[in-house]
């Protein structure tokens, strides 16, 4: 009995021990990960806060409360402003959920449960395509294709536009780039849904359809809004097809859909032509509030995310 109580210890610390390697291995890039993401944070508040000290421009510092609070972007020589901006990204990616979140949720249910298997396979490998293009594309897709549909829609209603630049073309360019995100998230988590729930609704003498809306989504709904936050996400930091079609409106903020806007993203982009200077160390303030924005924006949604999924059938 000794020699066995021996060896069954002798296991146990065996198996300890391999679980302390495996929590040392692991802890490795997860600490790695964590330490790229806080120099960046670092570097660009670093960087993002020069603007506003004296010792570093002298006569030329900004006013904080002037960038926070602006509707224009820039007064030379040096006053700059941020709020308006900051409501014109939030325009945008508010339209752009309220066109990818019911297509995305949508397609997915029709993929799981409606399409025939061939072409549920087919519609998903077509989403994961759609997934893997890169944003200059769909900038060129929206420059080319959206603005002209965008001008149509404009005239239809006796406005005109800039040539498609606006508003709109920006966020359904948005919206087909947060799609895939939310779909795909979502078809992994309806075919998660146990089945015994929808044949236990059917049972009780519920429709198909209802089944699938009331039963499958609700159950799938932890899922489907992890590929939400993730879709707003991706449209929060977006840069390279936003500036090809918002136009960067120098003052705003923007609430017609056929005007010209201004995101965060786009004037980080546009604005670095140059590496030193008071015009470049600005894009790094304007990227510190989108940092912030999106860190504020992710808390919220999980926290939120975290009381839907409290909720089960």
């Amino acid at each position: 009995m000794a020699e066995l109580h021996i060896k069954f210890q002798n296991k146990q610390y065996q198996k300890r021990s391999a679980d302390d390697i495996t929590k040392a291995v692991l802890f490795v890039p997860t600490l790695l990960s964590a330490s790229i993401v806080l120099l960046i944070i670092i570097f660009v508040a670093q960087r993002g806060i020069a603007p506003f000290i004296p010792s570093e421009y002298e006569e030329l510092a900004v006013d904080a409360i002037l960038f926070l609070t602006g509707n224009t972007w820039f007064v030379s020589p040096n006053v700059y402003g941020v709020m308006f901006i900051v409501i014109n990204t939030l325009i945008v990616v508010f339209g752009a959920m309220v066109l990818a979140i019911p297509v995305g949720v949508l397609s997915a249910l029709f993929i799981v449960k409606m399409a025939p298997k061939i072409v549920g396979n087919l519609l998903s490998g077509a989403i994961e395509l759609l997934a893997a293009v890169p944003s200059i594309v769909f900038g060129v897709f929206g420059l080319g294709i959206i603005t002209k549909a965008v001008v149509g829609i404009a005239s239809v209603f006796g406005t005109q536009t800039a040539g498609g630049i606006s508003t709109m073309s920006t966020i359904i360019v948005l919206a087909l780039m947060i799609f895939p995100t939310i779909a795909i998230m979502s078809i992994t988590a309806i075919r998660a849904v146990d089945i015994n729930l929808e044949k236990n609704s059917l049972a009780l003498g519920a429709s198909k359809m209802q089944t699938w809306l009331n039963i499958t989504l609700s159950s799938a709904k932890s899922g489907i809004f992890a590929g939400i936050i993730l879709g707003i996400g991706r449209a929060f930091g977006e840069a390279t097809a936003v500036s090809m079609v918002a136009g960067n409106a120098g003052s705003g903020p923007t609430f017609d859909l056929f005007a010209t806007t201004r995101t965060l993203t786009s004037t980080m982009l546009l604005g670095l032509k140059e590496t030193t200077g008071l015009d470049y160390d600005i894009r790094f303030s304007v990227g510190l509030v989108l940092i912030v924005l999106i860190l504020s924006f992710n808390l919220i949604l999980t926290r939120i995310k975290k009381r839907i999924g409290r909720y089960s059938v």
